[in-house]
């Protein structure tokens, strides 16, 4: 009797900046009809062409039968019945998510706000039942950052993607565009 190896359901790629990993998991979608991109940066706009340049790079490469979905709700998405999904990226998604929140100001409640949201994105990350590959930055193997707010994001991102990797079916890990599998 042969076994063949289950598919991943819920996979992260981390990876440092320009490691290759929205390529990676853009790729281990490939031969799927229709992917759900959950692109949870901020929408590209004149005052920013450098990131508007970026953005239009990673549309230009996807097949036109994905549907991109700009939502700060990845929860919401992941809790949606649908094919898979790839979410780019998580570390994108709580600096938003960070300054709804208020942490950066700060406002009364906002890291109660914060750990609410992460909370509910990792229970929507652990019981979905769509195939997703979620994209994040791998941080701490770098430089530590040079303000409180540098390392506050730092520490929330570590915290976020050992959470959701403990949660994930498959962990991959890209340095200079060659992946490794951790899980």
């Amino acid at each position: 009797m042969i076994r063949r190896r289950r598919r991943a359901g819920r996979e992260l790629v981390l990876g440092g900046a320009r490691s290759g990993k929205s390529r990676f998991a853009e790729q281990r979608l490939a031969r799927a009809p229709a992917v759900d991109y959950v692109a949870c940066g901020a929408p590209p706009s004149a005052d920013d062409p450098e990131w508007a340049r970026r953005v239009a790079l990673h549309r230009a490469r996807r097949p036109s039968s994905w549907r991109t979905v700009e939502t700060l709700d990845v929860a919401g998405v992941l809790r949606a019945p649908g094919g898979p999904a790839l979410i780019d990226c998580l570390s994108t998604w709580l600096a938003r998510t960070m300054d709804e929140c208020g942490v950066w100001t700060p406002e009364p409640g906002a890291d109660d706000r914060l750990a609410a949201a992460v909370d509910d994105l990792v229970a929507a990350w652990t019981a979905s039942r769509r195939r997703v590959i979620a994209v994040s930055n791998e941080v701490g193997s770098g430089i530590v950052p040079a303000t409180e707010s540098g390392r506050r994001f730092r520490d929330e991102l570590g915290v976020l993607n050992a959470r959701v990797a403990a949660a994930a079916d498959g962990v991959w890990l890209l340095t200079a565009g060659l992946p490794r599998r951790l899980r």
